[in-house]
């Protein structure tokens, strides 16, 4: 399946109050490898950029002013994720603000027209109920390094969401650029090292005397720091037994 991971930024928090997007920015990935054909754009939205909006992604009025509009670029844009499922987090948001634009612009279609939406949000907390699901929470939760992130950027987030989906949905955390499928076991036989069946055996190197005594000491020190017997004496008691 074809999938879009996409985020926006915009000029505030509710396009019912005339705020635009300002920020597309977007990965495409094949049968969980990323292609490369990513979708950025800036975009002039016509009005202010509230100052709090400004905070989180750092996008300035003056940077956007000689940027195109939305109508300028909408027929790439409605081709570039027709048939594909968007891959959002808190996908209400982002869709509601792109179903806007579609609106302004007159296209006669809307998300739903286009494509289906997975909602990455909705998917955490079902898999962790009761716990933070941000995106910076999940990169946590995850391992996922997003260290490099000081602000919010579109593309960068739908980077960074790539990862946390790959993870939430089977253990992957690792995206690669290229055309090989998935399970190619050639591939994988040829990074597997094997050794002959009538290979010498290993050697054995058993611990001296002074190694012993030195062991036997920390063991002794260790137990009396715990007012008892350490876990290492109790297994070698039983194994004796």
């Amino acid at each position: 399946m074809r999938r879009i991971i996409l985020d926006t930024e915009t000029t505030g928090l509710e396009h019912q109050q005339g705020h635009r997007i300002i920020e597309i920015g977007c990965v495409e990935m094949e049968g969980r490898r990323l292609t490369g054909n990513n979708f950025h754009q800036y975009l002039q939205p016509d009005r202010e950029i509230d100052a709090g909006a400004i905070e989180v992604h750092g996008i300035s009025n003056e940077f956007l002013a000689d940027k195109p509009r939305f109508a300028d670029i909408a027929e790439d844009f409605i081709g570039y994720i027709r048939g594909a499922e968007l891959v959002i987090h808190n996908a209400p948001f982002d869709v509601g603000f792109i179903n806007n634009e579609l609106r302004l612009c007159e296209t006669g279609q809307q998300v739903s027209d286009l494509c289906t939406v997975l909602d990455t949000l909705a998917m955490a907390r079902k898999m962790h109920p009761g716990q933070k699901n941000s995106l910076d929470a999940l990169c946590r939760r995850y391992s996922i390094d997003n260290t490099h992130r000081e602000l919010h950027g579109a593309l960068l987030d739908a980077e960074i969401l790539a990862d946390v989906y790959l993870a939430m949905t089977g253990g992957q955390v690792a995206l690669s650029l290229g055309s090989a499928g998935e399970g190619d076991s050639r591939a994988h036989e040829e990074r597997i090292r094997r050794l002959p069946e009538g290979r010498s055996p290993l050697r054995v190197i058993r611990a001296d005397d002074s190694e012993n005594s030195a062991h036997q000491a920390r063991l002794d020190a260790i137990a009396k720091a715990a007012g008892g017997g350490s876990v290492w004496e109790r297994l070698e008691n039983s194994s004796a037994d």
